[in-house]
């Protein structure tokens, strides 16, 4: 199991960083090209989500982005630092996961986005889950890969195991 971790501070700008990490590493891990434009949508929703309900609750740790790879699948966490935040909102809009905390009446969603963004996630990704609890919320995206579909030889350079190739 290769893990790329990247965590940014809550400003919009670093979500563009944070797609384009994702799409990448995605594309060396197998996912199929044809839905990179979702995973790319997809990682963008949940952090555009996570800096906002950071920003709108003065939250000043960095936000937290998880890609890992499997034998099978490709998962990506997206994790905020608000507690008890989007329960409600996960809840209202059907996505599957873990509540270990009750919703928080007292955090700030930036104006009902929350349930919107987590709605526009579920649309675009078929396995997703979110957790949420005293430390936070988590929003877990996962895609299958397709085996032996990688790019060859790319994923050593990227850190995800195997061997590196020429680079060009």
């Amino acid at each position: 199991m290769a893990t790329v971790e990247l965590r940014f501070s809550a400003q919009p700008e670093h979500v563009r960083t944070a797609r384009l990490v994702a799409a990448a590493v995605a594309r060396r891990a197998g996912v199929d090209e044809a839905v990179l434009d979702e995973v790319r949508l997809a990682v963008g929703e949940a952090c555009s989500r996570a800096v906002g309900l950071h920003r709108s609750n003065q939250v000043t740790e960095p936000v937290r982005v998880v890609l890992t790879e499997e034998e099978k699948t490709f998962s990506i966490e997206v994790g905020d630092g608000v507690p008890g935040a989007g329960v409600a909102a996960a809840d209202a809009a059907g996505v599957p996961g873990t509540r270990t905390a009750a919703p928080d009446t007292g955090f700030d969603d930036a104006e009902g986005r929350d349930e919107m963004g987590l709605a526009v996630i579920s649309g675009l990704v078929d396995d997703v889950e979110v957790s949420a609890g005293e430390g936070g919320g988590v929003i877990r995206m996962t895609w299958p890969v397709s085996p032996g579909a990688g790019v060859p030889g790319a994923a050593g350079a990227a850190g995800m195991g195997g061997t590196a190739g020429p680079v060009l």
